[in-house]
């Protein structure tokens, strides 16, 4: 190839090359912004939607660095975006079960829930749970355990060197008894409850305040007050919050034209390079004549 032809062609590939280089250097990379969105929030703020008061009680940003590979590979950095949205329920609905038979806690007192045998029963009762252990560990005549003698529960009691047996049913109190019924409430952990009794179980019901939080990430959508936002971190420390989904569709579409001629760029800029190198070899190649 004639050395003067080649010198033409490497100069028109190393201005293209250039050129496409240069814009690449050049041009700014659209990136994800929103004009007046419904919030723009900071750690603490707090703002309404829907009657309910909202707080931004985190917004954060992680960094994590990782170890780089061997043979002296640097390693990186992962950045993720995090904000967490409380509200407080002010009549939220809380429940608890008890089980027919089972024991439970009641005004600091421990009750055995105790239910008829009726198919639909509208009552209950509630019968002390008498601590046998302790009552026995009290009283210095008394063994710490009940024997069974014939069929029978006896409790043991030794006085002036004698043991007597002492049936069981007449040594420890009887355990006291309280009735409810569902057309009644009680007050129950500080709340006015209501009270549901079925074949095999109670239910206490009542309304009392809750809080309530909610995490989003980046570019990830939040249901709040039954409304659904968007959400992106305009700053490692502020959120925002919109509904301008069609916004942020045209301005990912954006990026994406942008990053595909980039990458043209690139691959004119490289075939550009390569065909310097190419030329300029063959320019130098010996004449076989």
């Amino acid at each position: 190839m004639q050395r003067r032809a080649a010198a033409i062609y490497v100069a028109f590939f190393l201005v293209v090359g250039a050129a496409s280089y240069s814009l690449i250097a050049t041009a700014a990379a659209p990136t994800i912004g929103f004009e007046n969105p419904e919030y723009e929030l900071s750690q603490g703020d707090t703002f309404e939607i829907g009657g309910q008061q909202y707080t931004a009680s985190t917004v954060e940003t992680t960094v994590e660095e990782s170890s780089g590979g061997g043979h002296g590979g640097g390693g990186g950095a992962t950045i993720s975006h995090s904000a967490t949205f409380a509200w407080t329920n002010e009549s939220a609905l809380y429940t608890q079960t008890w089980d027919n038979g089972s024991t439970v806690t009641y005004e600091d007192d421990e009750w055995q829930v105790v239910i008829p045998n009726e198919s639909d029963p509208a009552s209950f009762t509630l019968r002390e749970s008498i601590n046998r252990t302790a009552i026995l560990g009290d009283d210095p005549a008394a063994d710490n355990a009940t024997v069974t003698r014939d069929g029978g529960e006896f409790v043991v009691i030794t006085e002036n060197g004698t043991a007597t047996l002492v049936p069981a049913s007449e040594y420890f109190p009887d355990p006291a008894e309280r009735q409810l019924s569902e057309d009644e409430t009680i007050q129950f952990e500080g709340n006015e409850t209501r009270i549901d009794v079925a074949s095999d179980a109670v239910t206490l019901s009542w309304n009392a305040p809750r809080q309530n939080t909610v995490q989003a990430g980046n570019h990830a959508n939040v249901s709040l007050s039954g409304q659904t936002y968007f959400t992106h971190f305009s700053t490692n420390t502020s959120v925002v919050l919109t509904q301008d989904f069609a916004g942020y569709r045209a301005q990912t579409n954006e990026i994406d034209s942008f990053n595909e001629q980039r990458n043209g760029l690139w691959g004119v800029t490289i075939v550009s390079g390569a065909s310097v190198v190419f030329l300029i070899g063959l320019a130098f190649l010996p004449s076989r004549y």
